[in-house]
């Protein structure tokens, strides 16, 4: 199974138009959206051409093809659940990963430094902190971040991940090219 993986939209209409052509491209057989969908929180700048009115049809495009799942970020709210055509309130999925379990969250609850109970060798997946990251801990296990697909940190690309074979590889938004790649 090919899983792309994106995180922290923030309402960015580029940035998703930009997501659905590697979407298309990339030919995924299932679509994780780790949270903050629509709205940019306070904490942050606006992104570049923020306008969630132009993002909703775009993601409820996606949602219509039935490859879509999405978790519940720090941004999201009940009124973004009105407007989009897929379940978006959960603050996490379970997905299978060969013989491991992906647990994955949006990352201002679970993360890095308070991970969920997982078994050992299994893999956290969340967004949150803008910056793309492969951190180890536990008994074998992993943390991935994808980064963000709208306002990425610490002078890193505009970026999605994708799973497919055992490897994860980090690629730009912008360009589809592999900036990183991880091995399981």
């Amino acid at each position: 199974m090919k899983l792309l993986i994106a995180s922290d939209l923030h309402g960015a209409a580029p940035a998703v138009r930009a997501l659905v052509d590697r979407i298309e491209a990339e030919a995924p057989d299932r679509i994780v959206l780790l949270g903050d969908l629509l709205y940019h929180g306070p904490r942050n700048d606006l992104p570049r051409d923020y306008d969630p009115k132009r993002v909703i049809p775009l993601l409820n495009g996606l949602a219509q093809e039935g490859v879509l799942i999405a978790v519940r970020g720090n941004c999201e709210a009940e009124v973004d659940q009105m407007v989009l055509d897929l379940p978006v309130m959960a603050d996490y999925c379970i997905l299978p990963a060969g013989e491991k379990l992906i647990y994955a969250t949006h990352g201002h609850i679970y993360n890095g430094k308070n991970p969920p109970p997982l078994a050992e060798g299994d893999i956290l997946l969340h967004g949150h902190t803008h910056v793309p990251a492969w951190t180890e801990f536990g008994q074998r296990n992993v943390c991935l971040n994808p980064g963000s697909l709208s306002i990425p940190k610490e002078n890193s690309p505009h970026s999605y991940m994708i799973l497919e074979n055992g490897v994860f590889y980090w690629k730009d938004v912008e360009t589809g090219e592999i900036y990183h790649t991880r091995v399981l």
